[in-house]
């Protein structure tokens, strides 16, 4: 009985020996195979990028051969030429060229033409500004004239109540009595020395008073004048009953009303400034002229001037007046030009540009306006080509400045070359097409 417990349990852990054996056989074997499969796997990769590499020195030494073997990233296209870059040829049947009312004409020539323009504000003209002063002191009793209203020489501005201008008239009649005592004694001295009753030097006398009393009366009469009386007034003062005491303002020239500083019960002093009166059908327009400028521009040189409310409007002047003082913190001189005015587009304080144009000795090509296309930021033009019948090439050409209808051409064209003017509108829709492929 003891025997066969001993063999159960000498048999039992034989089992798990050999159980033991086994699954450590197994282990290796796996192990061996992930091994294998490494292995492998490595020289794959190692084969890959070996053929990877010589891909690359291959399209080192061949750009193009590179550009093909490597395709285009997901939504980026490969670079084409922009259409803006290319040129096209138009080619029309004769009856193509007539329905389009196709025309050319010769490149002329004009001498070279640079322009200048500087910023610059519209003010009246100085030397036409007239300045309204009160004659006399005194408290306004009326005003009217508005800012802006157009008055004529001699129209009433203002009324000005004067006790001065009353009183100087009643010193004027006190004169004018002791004028006509002095008067009468001298006509009774004259008839009493004809008697023999008074001496020549009494009528002397009396006669050197008479003229010193007249004198007085034409002084008194005079300042009457210059406190604002007309004449026909001074003549009507013969009595208290003809004293007035208001003076009226009156328009010095016709002109526009352009400031106003009284208003009805204000108290102004003699020589006090009421009214501007200026002549705005000519203005000047003053800008400020760079130093590198002052060799272009002189006085008597023309100008355009352009008007941004109104861009369709350029008026034409000429330089009356430079400057001889730098600005030393703008390093500018004003410019200032004299620009008839006779529609009044241009107004008091607006801002406007002065375009000055000077020319070269050296002629450039010329073409009509018509005849220059723009394809986005480029200017093109339309050539007939020499010996193709209704074929025509679209040429680039650099502009320079407009002068009328024409406009300059600093490069792209010839003198004598044929353009396109009318119909090149047409030409240029299709040379779109033929680009577009359509």
């Amino acid at each position: 009985m003891e025997r066969d417990d001993a063999e159960v349990v000498e048999e039992g852990s034989g089992g798990r020996t050999r159980h033991r054996l086994r699954r450590g056989l197994l282990q290796g074997l796996v192990g061996v195979g992930l091994i294998v499969v490494g292995l492998a796997a490595g020289l794959a990769w190692s084969e890959r990028r070996s053929g990877r590499n010589d891909a690359t020195e291959r399209a080192g030494d061949n750009p193009s051969a590179a550009s093909r073997s490597m395709p285009a990233m997901p939504g980026m296209p490969a670079k084409t030429a922009a259409p803006g870059e290319e040129t096209a040829e138009v080619s029309l049947t004769p009856e193509a060229i007539e329905r389009a009312g196709i025309k050319t004409a010769v490149v002329g020539t004009r001498a070279a033409v640079s322009g200048i323009t500087v910023p610059a504000t519209v003010t009246s003209n100085a030397y036409r500004d007239t300045k309204v002063n009160s004659l006399v002191g005194g408290v306004v009793r009326q005003v009217s004239a508005e800012l802006g209203s157009l008055v004529s020489r001699g129209q009433p501005l203002a009324v000005i109540f004067s006790a001065e201008l009353a009183e100087a008239q009643m010193k004027y009649l006190s004169m004018q009595a002791m004028l006509e005592a002095d008067h009468q004694k001298l006509v009774r001295t004259e008839k009493l020395v004809g008697l023999g009753a008074a001496s020549r030097q009494e009528l002397e006398e009396v006669t050197a008073t008479h003229t010193g009393h007249a004198t007085e009366v034409a002084a008194a009469g005079q300042r009457l004048l210059l406190l604002g009386l007309a004449p026909d007034q001074v003549a009507r003062v013969t009595d208290a009953s003809h004293v007035v005491s208001d003076v009226v303002v009156r328009a010095p020239a016709d002109g526009v009303v352009i400031a106003r500083s009284v208003n009805p019960g204000q108290v102004v002093g003699s020589a006090q400034e009421l009214f501007v009166v200026t002549d705005l059908r000519t203005v000047w327009v003053i800008g400020d002229l760079y130093e590198n400028d002052f060799g272009s521009i002189q006085v008597g040189s023309p100008a355009s001037i352009g008007i941004p409310a109104r861009s369709a409007t350029v008026l034409n002047g000429r330089v009356a007046y430079i400057d001889p003082r730098v600005d030393p913190a703008t390093r500018t001189a004003k410019v200032r030009v004299e620009v008839p005015n006779a529609g009044m587009e241009l107004r008091l304080g607006m801002y406007v540009t002065l375009d000055f144009r000077t020319t070269s000795g050296k002629p450039t090509p010329v073409v009509p306006r018509d005849a220059v296309q723009a394809l986005g930021e480029r200017s093109v033009v339309y050539v007939p080509v020499e010996g193709g019948e209704g074929r025509f090439t679209e040429r680039p050409v650099k502009l320079g400045a407009a002068v009328g209808d024409s406009v300059q051409v600093l490069d792209g064209l010839k003198p004598d070359e044929r353009v396109v003017t009318a119909g090149s509108f047409f030409l240029r829709g299709e040379a779109a097409r033929n680009r577009s492929g359509g």
